[in-house]
């Protein structure tokens, strides 16, 4: 059985969480302390290098990176519902997992980073870095906004691996007031991941302490 090194609180981590909870994957815990360091010590540091988490072991197969992990278990219990085997269509959701990866995580985690990692530290947002984003965040939500318009998911009237992805790093957005303001697409598509039973599953608001918000 897969075993999984995660801390419930980070991004990649409720990924992984939400997507194994949508394709049913059965899983073993070890739960880690990001705030406390725990994914920097040598023992996690023998199963992933990079010193983040999430990350999983299969007997002796290792795997890190959270899209690769959500493919792998997919694969692994044959949930082609959530992750179809079509060619194209596996393909186009591949396609928005590394989007996701390496575009709108990066930017969304400006926010995360600024209006809520800093004030819990005792830290204030930096205006400037805030202002700065702005350009890019429009850009890219403006390709997602096209995608969900007129459909209820990324890939149409089913919940796939594609919807938790991107969904992910918003995951907090009522929080780090994230500026979906122009995008009410991806609003109407945002509250259709938090209605899936996945996603509520692994809310981190009572983990975080935070007061609940619309």
């Amino acid at each position: 059985m897969i075993k999984l090194y995660y801390d419930p609180i980070t991004v990649n981590c409720r990924k992984v969480l939400a997507g194994f909870d949508l394709a049913s994957v059965p899983y073993e815990s070890v739960k880690m302390d990001y705030f406390g360091g725990e994914h920097k010590q040598p023992d996690y540091l023998a199963v992933n290098p990079n010193g983040a988490i999430p990350a999983l072991t299969d007997g002796d197969f290792v795997l890190w990176e959270s899209n690769a992990m959500l493919q792998y278990g997919a694969d692994l219990v044959g949930a082609s519902a959530v992750y179809p085997t079509d060619v194209r269509t596996r393909a186009d959701i591949n396609r928005w997992l590394l989007w996701e990866a390496s575009a709108w995580f990066p930017s969304c985690y400006v926010y995360l980073v600024e209006n809520l990692v800093k004030p819990f530290l005792g830290d204030q947002p930096d205006p400037a870095v805030l202002e700065g984003e702005q350009e890019r965040f429009d850009l890219l939500a403006s390709i997602l906004e096209a995608r969900v318009s007129g459909q209820s998911f990324i890939m149409g009237d089913t919940v796939t691996l594609a919807d938790i992805a991107v969904a992910s790093p918003m995951h907090l957005h009522a929080y780090i007031n994230l500026p979906l303001g122009p995008y009410p697409a991806i609003k109407a598509w945002m509250t259709r991941i938090e209605a899936l039973p996945c996603w509520q599953n692994t809310d981190v608001v009572p983990l975080l302490g935070l007061d609940a918000q619309g």
